[in-house]
């Protein structure tokens, strides 16, 4: 007799990826065309050079192979403290700071402190699928925010987030810049889910992995300055994307001192630390690579301006809804079809490669997600150009 999987992580959907994937393989109908893809969030760009000239020294000292402290090298966190408290114009300390394997281990830490099985949670859609598939591992339940189409792209709202509050609700999770639609919240919006948090003794979680592509240097709010914020705010970030270091899995967790006790716990059982060749890469870029991290700002902001001029230009039937980061979130003309079907005509028609809106949860299949942050400039006006001439 064969061994059984835990029923609760096989009734998990596998994750969406794998589908798109599997059309790369097959390649595209249309063949006379390159591929341009806008699927997966990748930056670019290789890491610095200085940064890979650094790495190549350090991994030749042989404490580089070794464990770090479970919250991550004493050396990053302070620099990340000091990098925040800048940034916010805030006042964070080491405490305050944890190291993990990348975002998406942040979150799962921080979940598994906060929500027990049973427990719920609030979570807008379109959501971040990883999201969605952890807290179904958990048993966690989820609370699903729709967001509405607004002049300032796809948002949810405090008023309607109070209707889902019940007595097992133990957080409310955004994210800004947000995946999948690029939507940047404002700082009165954040704060009104701030207030809601504190009114119901909830945890506010703010993922803020593309809080480095923001087109202005203003602080995305001003949460850190509350005088009770560590017990409503859990900051969570990747240094993934701003130096582009994917595989190198290094985020953080920015909280109170009973939270950063409780995800100490679970890092020590789940990983023990985070990789150390990753956060030796992080230190180097918070100490030498701040106008290189403003570079590449820039050249997203840059993408994103010709994004909206060939939108602009060539008026595809593909209305923009939402933009920024790395993300645009175009609604489809093809009403009643699944968002699945259309983003397979995209690419054998077109040789584009997108995410359906059904990736991103219920009441999406209207919408195809871009990510352009992988594209050159070049790409992002012939992306828009090929979605001008798809026929309705």
């Amino acid at each position: 007799m064969a061994f059984c999987i835990n029923p609760i992580i096989a009734d998990v959907l596998d994750p969406p990826t794998g589908e798109t994937r599997a059309w790369v393989e097959a390649g595209p109908r249309n063949s006379t065309l390159n591929v341009i893809d806008a699927a997966q969030a990748v930056p670019a760009y290789p890491p610095a050079e200085a940064l890979r000239q650094h790495l190549s020294r350090i991994v030749q000292e042989p404490e580089s192979a070794f464990y770090t402290p479970i919250l991550g090298l004493s050396d990053l966190r302070k620099e990340l403290a000091h990098d925040l408290s800048s940034e916010y114009h805030a006042n964070i300390n080491l405490e305050h700071v944890g190291i993990a394997s990348g975002g998406n281990h942040a979150f799962c830490t921080a979940i598994l402190a906060l929500a027990a099985p049973g427990d719920n949670v609030i979570l807008p859609e379109p959501f971040y699928f990883n999201h969605q598939m952890w807290f179904e591992m958990q048993g966690v339940d989820v609370q699903h925010l729709p967001c509405r189409e607004t002049d300032r792209g796809m948002l949810p709202f405090a008023t309607d987030a109070e209707a889902l509050i019940n007595p097992r609700t133990r957080a409310i999770v955004l994210i800004s810049p947000n995946n999948p639609t690029g939507t940047i919240y404002s700082k009165e919006h954040i704060h009104s889910f701030y207030e809601l948090a504190r009114a119901h003794n909830l945890a506010l979680i703010i993922d803020e992995t593309y809080k480095d592509f923001l087109p202005t240097n203003e602080p995305a709010h001003d949460l850190f300055n509350e005088p009770d914020w560590e017990d409503v705010f859990v900051q969570l970030y990747s240094f993934s994307k701003v130096y582009s270091l994917t595989g190198y899995r290094v985020g953080s967790i920015t909280a109170g001192g009973r939270l950063m006790a409780a995800i100490s716990k679970i890092a020590d059982t789940l990983t023990i630390c985070a990789p150390r060749i990753g956060q030796e890469a992080a230190l180097f870029g918070l100490r030498h690579l701040s106008e290189w991290r403003s570079q590449k700002n820039a050249e997203l902001q840059a993408r994103i301006a010709i994004l909206h001029r060939a939108f602009a230009e060539h008026s595809p039937p593909f209305p923009l809804v939402s933009s920024g980061a790395f993300f645009a979130y175009v609604k489809h003309p093809f009403t009643g079809t699944p968002s699945l079907d259309v983003s397979r005509r995209l690419f054998d028609d077109l040789a584009l490669l997108t995410w359906p809106g059904s990736f991103f949860g219920n009441g999406q299949e209207d919408y195809v997600r871009l990510a352009f942050a992988n594209a050159g400039e070049a790409d992002i006006e012939e992306m828009v150009r090929r979605l001008s001439t798809l026929s309705t």
